[in-house]
This record gives C-alpha cells, sequence and structure tokens, in this order.
C-alpha cells in the first residue's frame, strides 16, 4: 500500500474508518520508511532490524538493481540472521506468521525454522496461474506442510479479482489472537497482500469502493484490521497488546490505475528510491500508553519495528553485528525526537540519505529506457526533468538535494551555490561517509536462479497428490532488468 491510500493520509474516498480509528487513538507518523522499494528486501529487514545490504537480500548481478525472491531463485534468508520471532522466544512469546513470507521457499528458508511457531500462507506472491509444467503454482502452506495451491485450492479470479484470501487470513488472525490470549505473550505477523497485484477481494467487498478494485481490496484489509481491533478489546487485553500498522513499499503505480494505489504528494513509486517508492502509511495503538491523536514527526523505519518490539519483550537486540532500527519507545511514550538518518538503498548501491528534512540523491533511475518504451513506468505523470531519469545517474560528486518540509514531490533541488545546499550537503556526507566506512555487506542472496528449486515438491505434496517433476538443475545468475 501507499502513503496515500488511507483516509487518514488524505485519500479523498474516506474508506478506511478503522485504520483512521486506529490513528485517531493512537499515533500516526507521516515520515516513516521501508528499507527498500521492493518486498522481500523490506521484509528481511523488517524481522532483522538490518538493511538488506547487511541480511544479503540484494543482487551484484547488476549496478543498483532491485530484487526479490521469485520461486525460481535459489537464495532466502541466512542461518546467521536473527529473525524477531526467534528472539521473542526468549521472553515467552509465541509467534504467528499469517500470509506472505517471501524470504526464501525451500527448505531451509520456512519461517518455522527461523523462529515462527506458526504459519498460514505462502512462500511467493500470489503470481498465476501457471500450467504447472513450465512453473508450478504456488503453495498454500500450514505450518511445516503444503494445503493446496493457489488458482487450485485457493482459487483467485483474475477476470471478477474475487478471492476469499483476506478472510481466510482475518480468520488465522482472530483464532490465533483467541488462542493466545490467556496463555503466552504472543507476536503476530499479518502479511496480507490483497492489494499487490493481482489484486483481489473477496464478493461482499468487490464492487463497493469508489476507487475500483484497488479500493475493494484496501477497504477488505481495514475491516480486517477493525475486526481484529475489536477483538483485543472482547478479550480484555487492548491495554497490552502494542499494534503497529505499515507496509512494505510504496503503490506500484505501474499497476494504476485499476490495480495501483496512491503515494499521495509524493514522486513515483514501488521500485525506486524516490519517496512514492519507500515512504509509508505508518499508525501505532496501544490503549492507555501511547495517548490519542498524536503525530509524530519522527524519522521512522520498519527496521524500527524489530528493536522496538524487543524493548517491549523486555529484551536487547543482538550486540554481535550491526542493528539499523531504533527503539521508537521515546517517540511514542514521551512525543521525544531522535536525530537518525534513512538511507535508501536499490540493492547494491546506495541512491540517497535523507537526514532532517533533507534529502540528498546519490544516483538518480526509475527504469531503463527499454523498459520504458514498453510501457512499463513507475512513474506515471510524473516526469521531472534530471531527476526521473531512465538512465543511471551518477550524482556522487555533486548531489540532488531536496527540502522534503517544502518540497515532498522532489521536484526542486536546492541551488548548488545556495548556504543551505552546502550546510545540507556537509552533515549528510558526514553521516554517509561514516556508514560506509563501517558497512560489511552480506553475502548476496538473491544472484543465482535455478528453475529446478520452483515449488514443485513441497513438503505435504505427497498426501495431497501435488507433487510435481522438478527439471533439470541448471543454476545461472538471475537476470534483474529494473
Amino acid at each position: 500500500m501507499g502513503w496515500g491510500d488511507l483516509g487518514v493520509y488524505g485519500e479523498p474516498s474516506r474508506e478506511t474508518p478503522n485504520l483512521d480509528r486506529m490513528a485517531a487513538e493512537g499515533m500516526l507518523f507521516p515520515n516513516f520508511y521501508s528499507a527498500n522499494p521492493l518486498c522481500s528486501p523490506s521484509r528481511a529487514a523488517l524481522l532483522t532490524g538490518r538493511l538488506p545490504i547487511r541480511n544479503g537480500f540484494y543482487t551484484t548481478n547488476a549496478h543498483a538493481r532491485n530484487a526479490y525472491t521469485p520461486q525460481e531463485i535459489v537464495g532466502g534468508i541466512p542461518d546467521s540472521e536473527q529473525l524477531l520471532p526467534e528472539l521473542l522466544k526468549k521472553a515467552g512469546y509465541v509467534s504467528k506468521i499469517v500470509g506472505k513470507w517471501h524470504l526464501g521457499h525451500r527448505p531451509q528458508f520456512h519461517p518455522l525454522k527461523h523462529g515462527f511457531d506458526e504459519w498460514f500462507g505462502s512462500p511467493n506472491c500470489h503470481f498465476g496461474p501457471y500450467d504447472n509444467k513450465a512453473r508450478p503454482n504456488i503453495p498454500v502452506y500450514r505450518d511445516w506442510e503444503m494445503v493446496g495451491r493457489y488458482y487450485e485450492e485457493f482459487p483467485i479470479n483474475l477476470k471478477t479479482g474475487e478471492a476469499n484470501l483476506t478472510q481466510i487470513y482475518l480468520q488465522e488472525a482472530l483464532d490465533f489472537i483467541k488462542r493466545q490470549a490467556r496463555r503466552h505473550p504472543f507476536f503476530l505477523y499479518w502479511a496480507v497482500d490483497a492489494t499487490h497485484a493481482p489484486v483481489y477481494a473477496s464478493k461482499p467487498f468487490l464492487g463497493t469502493s469508489q476507487r475500483g478494485r484497488y479500493g475493494d481490496a484496501a477497504r477488505e484489509i481495514d475491516d480486517s484490521i477493525g475486526k481484529m481491533l475489536e477483538v483485543l478489546h472482547d478479550l480484555h487485553i487492548a491495554d497490552n497488546t502494542f499494534v503497529f500498522f505499515t507496509s512494505d513499499n510504496g503503490a506500484a503505480l505501474i499497476s494504476a490505475p485499476e490495480q495501483g494505489g496512491s503515494n499521495g504528494p509524493f514522486l513515483c513509486g514501488k521500485q525506486t528510491t524516490f519517496e512514492g517508492g519507500m515512504r509509508e502509511p505508518a499508525l501505532a495503538w496501544w490503549p492507555g500508553h501511547i495517548a490519542a491523536g498524536q503525530v509524530s514527526h519522527q524519522l521512522g523505519s520498519i527496521m524500527d519495528l524489530f528493536t522496538t518490539s524487543l524493548a517491549l519483550a523486555g529484551l536487547t537486540p543482538p550486540r554481535d553485528r550491526a542493528i539499523d532500527g531504533l527503539n521508537l519507545l521515546p517517540a511514542l511514550l514521551q512525543g521525544r525526537l531522535m536525530d537518525r538518518p534513512v538511507f535508501y538503498y536499490r540493492g547494491d548501491t546506495l541512491m540517497a540519505t535523507t537526514l532532517g528534512q533533507h534529502k540528498a540523491h546519490f544516483w538518480t533511475w526509475t527504469n531503463s529506457w527499454e523498459n520504458f518504451r514498453q510501457g512499463i513506468d513507475f512513474c506515471p505523470g510524473q516526469n521531472v526533468s534530471g531527476v526521473t531519469t531512465h538512465n543511471l545517474e551518477d550524482h556522487t560528486k555533486l548531489p540532488l538535494i531536496f527540502h522534503l518540509g517544502r518540497d515532498p514531490g522532489e521536484r526542486f533541488p536546492l541551488s548548488f551555490a545556495s548556504a543551505e545546499y552546502q550546510e545540507a550537503l556537509s552533515r549528510i556526507t558526514s553521516v554517509v561517509q561514516q556508514h560506509q566506512e563501517a558497512l560489511v555487506p552480506g553475502q548476496p542472496q538473491l544472484n543465482v536462479c535455478n528453475w529446478a528449486v520452483m515449488n514443485w515438491a513441497p513438503p505435504g505434496c505427497e498426501k495431497l497428490g501435488k507433487c510435481l517433476t522438478p527439471p533439470e538443475s541448471i543454476p545461472k545468475k538471475c537476470l534483474w532488468s529494473h
């Protein structure tokens, strides 16, 4: 979802009443960021508290290339990474993931091998349908074993957009909350993907939005969150439950208008390191602890949820590695603001950095001319000369700097000769130099693809008669075009 997809962030249809109420009862962050403009790296950052360049969720096959985990990817989350649910076990937490995992689908990357106790969902995006010959349909798991495949036992009607997946995911969440409420402290990671193309919604929501099918999906997600908050009240545990809503990247404008969302006033969308690609809606809710109706201008990151969650559980982050997430409790509970940079990586490349109100672009790129001429447009209707470039442009010697308060759309770079530019450049350069000197990149996980490792025969396929025969194993470099 994008920054502009919620009513409380200005979406004119005002079709997210539950999320809007969550904001009214808690705290809204207007300056909150994903760790990457793409799904898999952001999710890896969320659960490790570390930038994708550190945890390995990037590629070195080409300069500044986005990469993720399609089902032919060989890599995934390394065993050396310590994930949030794994650490929360030390405080007695029971953890469940509902929805998309996206950190690798091979057996060694299974979420239950990385700290989660329960899982209902899929290892990959719900792309398809496939013919199960050239490419298998994506499996859906319950815990260790598959229980079906998308477009088979879990249908998605591409023509109408009808699918019951969000309702299934909602029920999984409610059942888990009810089971754990009086037994153990719990961590629920509700990672639904209905607003990811191909966008879907269940029949009661289809055709109900002013915004088309994407709005239908957003309304159903909003309704589901309202039901989860309601059950927390019904179980009398709302004041002992911290809830946070955000997204893994900006809205995919490439899918607009029918299946793409809104990034509000910000430039471009998913896949780019402009604000529209990485600035996210973010809401915190904790009745009795977070005062109602608060707005925090703290620069926040999805990685902060790792460190903040550990703090809430009375735990400290691992000390044997760099952790990029901040503990947001001072901002949440005391209204404090902490100075920190936001780093915008695209693959192996630091594209931009924000410090305070100023953002410096060291490289600019939307996508290649070749892709653009094929109709792939990450910034439809938003051409900014010299900024939304279709060649990878090097600005490292003289970065483009924007004041995001006055110019959130990144349309008017500061004059190189201005005192404001020179002062901002000095501050940002110092922070970036310190970051890069200390950086130890992780082993890249998104370099190698192999059609033989796709979801041909997941655990449990024998019981269902769903095992498929893989092709010959031929590892090769993954080709990332954008």
